[in-house]
């Protein structure tokens, strides 16, 4: 199929077209980046660029992906070609839109790229687009992930959605940190060290505790913070990923599972380097943070390095709960309900001594499960 039939009217060239020779190669399951490439390429074509103007809106819509496209191609009044259910091409006078979204829990995740012959024609776009969506989840209660990875030839790919910010953390569940969640939080997003490491078992909330600090990130800005995130070894030896983030808009990198990436270098570690140029070298974070979060057991597992002064803020130990934790815990969860910390109690699936808090919370939703 010719890319071109996409475009039923293209303008005549208004000027003499550059003698060049232009081709890209793409897969063909990402059609619509590939229509993307072919106006670029058109505007060689008919010489002056039509669309001058560029513009990115994100959105968290508390509908499905398919109901919000439907409106889209349906009601916005833009000529609209679908190319799947949550991908479409609107195009318009002086403007060209790629929508792309994707099905969350409970709503939808939406990015518009706009193309426009002017800055007041984008502002108008992104106005009828966002009011033919519908409802949205404030910007401050999402942050956007930008995950990166590795396809097969090994070249650094990404995609990008938005997160809704969560439940609310509990201190009960992190006794280690002694002190309140939102303490340590507020403690870490206005200090000068860029690196946090969470060390801790699977199930002992460091990836709560990650989406929280995420969360405030956004509250801060008063607007969606923005996350780089991998967890692809691939990517980490890919000098492009620490280029991305030193001279992009992240707000935050994210690496989950870093067991790889924190041991000694000595050990053969020979990734770490990069990160320790970011977080406090001669390239700097400026003002980003690097979180890091690893099942490793022990601190001394860690480059010491990475754990200086004035590049980490701490390496925090997340654990399982004990007996008393673990009834402090289900008693917040459970609002002081006695019958149903009770019901929590026994839902437990392990019954000893010790708990984690993922153990802790399907408990507790267990016990309203069976309520109800």
């Amino acid at each position: 199929m010719s890319i071109h039939k996409l475009n039923a009217e293209r303008s005549a060239p208004e000027s003499r077209p550059l003698s060049i020779a232009v081709s890209f190669q793409h897969r063909l399951y990402d059609i619509a980046h590939a229509v993307v490439k072919s106006r670029a390429l058109q505007a060689f074509e008919n010489g002056p660029a039509r669309y001058p103007i560029y513009r990115r809106v994100r959105c968290a819509v508390l509908r499905k992906v398919g109901d919000v496209f439907d409106d889209l191609a349906l009601k916005s009044g833009l000529a609209a070609h679908r190319l799947r259910v949550g991908s479409l091409i609107l195009d318009g006078p002086g403007l060209f839109v790629h929508a792309e979204g994707w099905r969350k829990a409970g709503y939808c995740s939406c990015t518009f790229y706009l193309w426009a012959e002017s800055a007041a024609r984008a502002e108008e776009a992104r106005a009828l687009l966002l009011n033919t969506v519908g409802e949205r989840h404030l910007p401050e209660e999402t942050f956007i992930i930008d995950w990166k990875f590795c396809d097969g030839s090994g070249s650094l790919c990404g995609t990008s959605f938005e997160e809704l910010a969560g439940d609310q953390l509990h201190d009960e569940a992190y006794p280690t940190l002694g002190e309140p969640v939102a303490d340590f939080v507020r403690r870490y997003l206005t200090a000068d060290e860029t690196v946090l490491i969470l060390q801790g078992s699977p199930g002992s909330g460091k990836t709560r505790l990650v989406r929280a600090i995420l969360a405030a990130i956004s509250r801060r800005k008063g607007d969606a913070g923005e996350i780089m995130y991998t967890a692809d070894v691939r990517a980490l030896e890919n000098d492009a990923i620490y280029v991305d983030f030193i001279t992009g808009s992240a707000d935050a990198f994210v690496i989950e599972d870093a067991d790889h990436l924190l041991t000694a270098r000595h050990n053969g570690n020979h990734n770490l380097h990069r990160f320790l140029a970011i977080a406090d070298g001669v390239v700097r974070a400026q003002g980003r943070k690097i979180i890091f979060s690893t099942n490793l057991p022990n601190i001394g597992d860690l480059d010491e390095a990475l754990l200086r002064p004035g590049r980490c803020f701490a390496a925090v130990r997340t654990r399982l709960l004990r007996g008393g934790e673990i009834e402090s815990l289900i008693a917040r969860l459970c609002e002081g309900d006695a019958n149903l910390a009770a019901a929590a109690q026994a839902a437990l699936t392990i019954q000893k001594c010790e708990a984690s808090v993922a153990e802790v919370y399907r408990a507790c939703a267990a016990a309203r499960s069976q309520r109800s």
